[in-house]
């Protein structure tokens, strides 16, 4: 085990922690992190929605009723998750152009670098075609595409399929802007000046350059029959190909829970390439795919309790531990773990660099994640169509993730116990190892006195 940890930090906890101090890495997590009310509070009125799909009986109540508005108060769902791109481009932008300015010294102003990476960001939504030797704006009224912008839900690439291209555009159009500022191409107005006035004239000519630079490489691509969007979006494809089957989702998890092994939060970092995947695969589910990687997938169905599935090992040991360390601090981990907050046992047990609970918890989550992924891969649980909390009970996450499914709260519950399976004998095994030292410590001191 002691040469298992020494292969996980040299190979994953160096390489990843180094990477989590990257600029971009930083300015996307952040983007995940703020795009989170407004992705919860657009699922919220998209489950309220779906209430009728699962218990039929309300549907006549529903269609007499909260149906007559629904255009209305769905206005939430599409200013939110509709839009939810151009969050992730705004605050990229904002950090990104944040971090440059407190960590060079480089002059340059955040807001200025959130609006650039909009401006940027923008030119790349209209759909254009090469058309007896011109530009054009697509037009295509049986695809719902006017003056090049696609209409499905709302404007297609500023929904969840236009994340990639916004975090992409924000990351060049603030490096340009950076590179305009180091070169000291910008107007410079006089001290007197009120400072509104003079940031706006800085970002001027950065604008120039930002414009002349999409339209050439836009317009070199449209040649070519394609654009940025569809450009950025094949790699990204990809990668988000990957994580809708069973190994990928079993290689995520299990990179989150080595880093955690090695004192690192894995969720975090591992979360911040996967956010804009799950979102996107969220989306398609409410639009009838049956994606199973999606949403709040991991703390509905997987990690309950905390990374590792340690929900209702917490409580066992809060009870049934014999020695009194494990006693205590299961007692004292016991209501965060209800709310998936378990940083407590991780590092109290502690599970970082013990060799008695690290296959446990690389194992569980695993176990967990398949008993998930093909309950609802073979259609026997709803996928997941709205954003939740992710500090939701266990089942409750799940029954509401789910567009209020009973069965995948059942799922979760399940998991749980499964995870409470997998870890009991190492857990037993480590409580013995402590109540003898604890043993051997009182009858030491027994002696001594």
């Amino acid at each position: 085990m002691n040469t298992g940890f020494v292969i996980l930090q040299k190979y994953l906890m160096t390489p990843m922690a180094k990477i989590s101090q990257f600029k971009i890495v930083r300015a996307v997590m952040a983007a995940g992190m703020a795009s989170v009310p407004f992705s919860i509070v657009g699922s919220m009125f998209l489950v309220f929605n779906t209430l009728p799909v699962t218990f039929t009986g309300l549907e006549g109540f529903f269609q007499n009723t909260f149906f007559r508005v629904s255009d209305l108060y769905m206005i939430a769902n599409t200013a939110t998750i509709g839009i939810l791109a151009l969050y992730f481009n705004f605050v990229v932008g904002y950090e990104l152009t944040k971090i440059e300015a407190e960590e060079t010294g480089l002059k340059v102003n955040a807001l200025n670098g959130a609006m650039l990476s909009v401006f940027a960001f923008f030119m790349t939504l209209p759909e254009l075609v090469m058309q007896n030797g011109a530009i054009t704006l697509l037009n295509d009224k049986n695809n719902l595409v006017f003056n090049g912008l696609r209409l499905k839900p709302f404007v297609f690439r500023l929904g969840t399929s236009g994340i990639f291209i916004a975090i992409v555009m924000a990351i060049v159009a603030t490096h340009l802007y950076f590179l305009c500022v180091r070169r000291n191409w910008v107007v410079k107005m006089p001290e007197t000046v009120p400072l509104g006035v003079s940031r706006s004239f800085t970002a001027l000519i950065p604008t120039f350059v930002i414009a002349f630079f999409v339209i050439i490489l836009n317009g070199i691509l449209i040649y070519f029959g394609t654009d940025i969007f569809n450009i950025i979006a094949v790699p990204f494809a990809f990668v988000t190909n990957l994580t809708k089957s069973w190994l990928g989702i079993m290689v995520i998890l299990f990179l989150i829970h080595a880093l955690w092994v090695v004192g690192i939060h894995g969720a975090s970092i591992i979360g911040a390439f996967i956010t804009p995947i799950m979102l996107t695969n969220m989306t398609e589910n409410a639009a009838g795919a049956h994606i199973p990687f999606a949403g709040e997938f991991n703390n509905s169905l997987v990690i309950l309790g905390g990374s590792g599935s340690t929900l209702l090992m917490t409580f066992f040991i809060a009870f049934f531990a014999k020695s009194s360390q494990l006693k205590i601090l299961g007692r004292a981990s016991a209501v965060p773990a209800i709310f998936n907050i378990n940083e407590p046992v991780i590092f109290g047990m502690p599970i970082v660099y013990n060799p008695y609970l690290a296959l446990p918890f690389f194992l569980a989550p695993m176990v967990c994640g398949t008993l998930g992924y093909f309950a609802i891969n073979t259609g026997f649980i709803h996928p997941i169509i709205a954003l939740i909390p992710w500090p939701s009970p266990m089942g409750l996450g799940a029954f509401i993730g789910t567009g209020g499914d009973y069965k995948a709260a059942i799922v979760a519950i399940l998991s749980a116990v499964v995870a409470l399976l997998i870890y009991m004998p190492f857990v037993k095994l480590y409580d013995n190892k402590l109540y003898k030292e604890e043993q051997g410590k009182s009858e030491s001191q027994i002696q001594t006195a």
